[in-house]
């Protein structure tokens, strides 16, 4: 995707730009009222939680290894569609973006477990199972999520996509170390009296990259390459595209519903410490990606590209932190708390960001006209 050709997820086909109209207001309805679709399924999923008597303990028996079925096959239908609008043959290009290569790198596994540690530190002094929760979650980068941001962001689907499997890489050698770093021996060595650990398998993380990331890829890649041999790139982008299109945000929804459907009598039952929980991750999401946008424009990136590097710094990676969380300290456990947290701000804040930079997109396009 270029800077200058708009693409909403639901329909994926180019949208002229120009004009007074705002962009917003050119998405497809799916795509212009998600934030409404997501607060029902968000409710859906916590009152079915609620109400269903065994719905939860029922969802959660689906699973293999540790990985929920639903939530994979909600996560496997989101990705799918946005990953075969991807252009693979412009993957080079980005690649070849050293400031936005390393600014990710930088941001994702430096600042941000810094950044979220910082903030557990400072907001949840006394609670030191939901703090570990939290350090937790900024521990986890994003791979799977963030593609629907971007996307609907009208984000560099490409830069995306290298910088989603660049963190998944990191994810799979960093995620123990910095566990360590952060629960363990910075603690210790600060005299914070506070040693709860972390163990993780590298072959757990390594599962999860792989079926949130490793198959819905590889199931795009071969889409687009043998889709373009079959019926021509523009056929291709034309015909096929906009079908499949919206199926990503209905394995958005999905998921959801699913996710909340798992968590919600522990979220509805416990509203003061989900409180005191939401407040360091608004802060978290709202430092880094407005931080991240200002740098990416600060360095010179152009808009789709300072999208990408905003939302793959704001965003984490929920499935492996509560999976984490869940194995190591329990179901019922504080930290487990923490990361079922997660999304219920992150998604809702994610949603609304998206907004917000599709608002700054023409203040963006136009100053660099100007210039």
């Amino acid at each position: 995707m270029t800077s200058t050709e708009p693409t909403t997820a639901a329909e994926g086909t180019p949208q002229a730009g120009g004009g007074d109209d705002s962009i917003v207001k050119k998405l497809s309805t799916l795509d212009r009222y998600l934030a409404v679709w997501i607060l029902i399924a968000m409710a859906a999923g916590l009152g079915l939680g609620r109400l269903v008597p065994g719905m939860n303990d029922a969802l959660a028996k689906i699973e293999i290894g540790g990985i929920s079925l639903p939530i994979a096959l909600g996560l496997l239908v989101m990705m799918y569609p946005v990953l075969a609008k991807v252009r693979y043959d412009k993957l080079e290009a980005v690649t070849g973006d050293r400031k936005l290569m390393v600014s990710s790198l930088v941001i994702n596994w430096i600042v941000g477990p810094a950044v979220m540690f910082a903030l557990a530190w400072v907001f949840l002094p006394d609670l030191p199972e939901y703090r570990t929760g939290l350090i937790i979650v900024g521990l986890a980068r994003c791979i799977a999520m963030v593609i629907i941001w971007n996307d609907l962001a009208c984000g560099d689907r490409e830069a995306a996509a290298v910088l989603v499997a660049l963190n998944s890489v990191f994810q799979v050698i960093a995620f123990g170390l910095l566990g360590w770093f952060y629960l363990d021996l910075l603690p210790r060595w600060m005299n914070l009296g506070d040693d709860q650990g972390l163990d993780v398998s590298v072959w757990h993380i390594a599962v999860n990259v792989i079926i949130f990331l490793g198959i819905p890829l590889l199931a795009g890649f071969l889409t687009r390459r043998i889709g373009e041999q079959k019926m021509g790139r523009a056929d291709y982008e034309q015909r096929f595209l906009p079908k499949i299109g919206p199926w990503a945000l209905y394995g958005l929804l999905f998921t959801i519903v699913i996710l909340f459907a798992l968590q919600g009598k522990t979220i509805t039952s416990q509203p003061l410490d989900v409180a005191r929980i939401a407040l360091p991750l608004l802060v978290y999401f709202a430092v880094m990606w407005f931080g991240t946008f200002a740098l990416g424009k600060a360095i010179g990136l152009a808009y789709d590209r300072t999208a990408t590097l905003a939302f793959t710094a704001a965003g984490n990676n929920f499935e492996l932190a509560i999976a984490v969380a869940v194995a190591t300290f329990g179901v019922t456990s504080g930290q487990a708390l923490s990361g079922v947290v997660g999304p219920l701000i992150e998604v809702p804040v994610l949603v609304a960001l998206v907004y917000v930079s599709l608002a700054w997109r023409k203040k963006f396009t136009t100053a660099r006209l100007e210039s």
